[in-house]
């Protein structure tokens, strides 16, 4: 899809799947500006939330959002956990036993399309997300009811999980333990799997390429999103930054510092040999020495040039339509192309200060 000159970007998309955690909120904290941009945005259309996270339910999701100060609704919330029985109701009857494993979401969203959520005993299927009281019987139950022919669906394989407490073990490190007992290898419905974001699109009505993925994590909301057909918008307000770019191979439809990004046009880089530009914005890089210089706007009280993050947005879509065309590029190193794309971190994550180095 094209986004008309000057028509914010949210314009040519009839919805937005938002991802939650470092898009959204941290934890009990707001990200900087997003809820009075998740509200502008809902105005023009609606805004679904997409969550890997299984352990909890739409409802819990929604109020954790609504406590932020922004109106949602339980159906305003996609889980994995919902993306999983929806799977498993495409190929089972109504009252099939389902062993689920993980926290309260797991059991509700079987119980949603007419499935029963068992903790033991003769299953047709295992649904297997991450839960706080999951233990170590839970995953023998799973490799057992697994071993017998039991169809294994998997939530998401993230690796780890940001909590209050610090990093914990993530689901994909609980389905690695049953994986290695069972010998036998899960379906899986979350991000960066095409089912998440499917089921989102089918509860909408829509079709994958009228939606706009936003999210935080390059190998899951992005490279999710384009396993989907869906177009995508990155934001530097939570895990990845350029020198995660810098090793990826998905490259974001989008790229912004924030979910202002939605509201503003999108910017138009262009490349003049080793300078990107777009307006004012200026990049410059010495590929022999590898250093970079930036000259962005400055001049507000916050230092971003405007109020409204439009330079905050250019210099990010500039510093990712660099750190994109150069890691195509034979001649430059993977070591260097690192070394710029760090000195590229130090000033396109920070969404509330665009400043000029020289």
């Amino acid at each position: 899809m094209t986004v008309s000159p000057g028509e914010p970007v949210v314009a040519a998309y009839d919805a937005v799947v938002c991802d939650l955690d470092g898009v959204v909120y941290r934890g009990p904290v707001e990200v900087a500006y997003a809820v009075p941009s998740l509200a502008a945005v809902r105005r023009q259309c609606p805004v679904v939330f997409a969550t890997n996270n299984a352990s909890r339910t739409p409802g819990q999701v929604a109020d954790q959002v609504r406590a932020l100060g922004l109106e949602v609704a339980a159906d305003d919330v996609r889980t994995s956990a919902q993306a999983g029985a929806d799977l498993l109701a495409s190929r089972f009857p109504r009252g099939s036993s389902v062993l689920a494993v993980g926290g309260p979401g797991v059991g509700e969203a079987l119980r949603a399309v007419g499935l029963v959520p068992v903790t033991e005993g003769s299953v047709v299927a295992v649904l297997q997300g991450w839960g706080a009281e999951v233990s170590v019987t839970d995953l023998a139950n799973a490799s057992i009811a697994i071993a017998a022919g039991a169809t294994w669906v998997a939530t998401n394989l993230d690796r780890t999980l940001p909590t209050d407490r610090g990093i914990v073990p993530g689901n994909g490190t609980l389905v690695a333990a049953v994986a290695t007992a069972t010998g036998r290898t899960p379906e899986v419905v979350g991000k960066p799997f095409a089912p998440l974001y499917r089921s989102v699109a089918d509860f909408l009505g829509l079709a994958t390429g009228r939606l706009l993925a936003v999210g935080d994590r390059l190998d899951t909301d992005i490279e999710g999103a384009a396993a989907a057909g869906m177009a995508s918008m990155w934001v530097l307000t939570g895990v990845d930054g350029f020198v995660e770019l810098a090793r990826s191979r998905v490259t974001p439809t989008y790229a912004a510092a924030d979910l202002r990004g939605l509201l503003r046009p999108a910017p138009v880089v262009r490349r003049d040999g080793v300078v990107w530009h777009e307006g004012d914005i200026h990049v410059h890089v010495d590929l022999a020495s590898g250093s970079v210089n930036i000259v962005a706007p400055q001049g507000s009280p916050s230092g971003t040039g405007d109020d409204d993050g439009s330079a905050a947005t250019r210099l990010v879509a500039v510093c990712a339509r660099l750190v994109t065309d150069l890691r195509d590029e034979a001649s430059v190193t993977a070591d260097r192309l690192a070394s710029i794309a760090r000195q590229l971190d130090g000033v396109g994550r920070n969404s509330t200060g665009v400043v000029a180095r020289q």
